[in-house]
């Protein structure tokens, strides 16, 4: 708007040369919003981006909890026992940092 304004004022001359190219500038927008480019029929595929497979696995823990694993790596069950023993330290030791406080 204060462009607009100041091209109000006397002796205001616009560029010639402004003008033409915000014309074409326009004009190209046009174009390109009226013809959209081509869709390929084989876009999205082979390229190395399509959706992973997610693994999922449950487990119960100690003391009434229940654990559940995902991942995009296969889970076997060396991992989900490794980690469901981790968490159950992790709880077990905060329990007892609650009664000692």
């Amino acid at each position: 708007m204060l462009a607009a304004a100041g091209a109000l004022r006397p002796g205001y001359r616009r560029s010639p040369a402004r003008v033409r190219a915000t014309k074409e500038a326009m004009l190209r927008e046009y174009e390109r919003a009226q013809n959209p480019q081509e869709v390929r029929e084989d876009a999205g595929t082979g390229d190395g981006l399509d959706e992973p497979e997610i693994h999922r696995e449950e487990m119960d823990l100690p003391g009434g909890g229940h654990l559940v694993l995902t991942d995009i790596e296969a889970i076997t069950p060396e991992r989900a026992e490794k980690t469901a023993a981790r968490i159950a330290r992790i709880l077990q030791s905060s329990e007892e940092r609650d009664r000692l406080s």
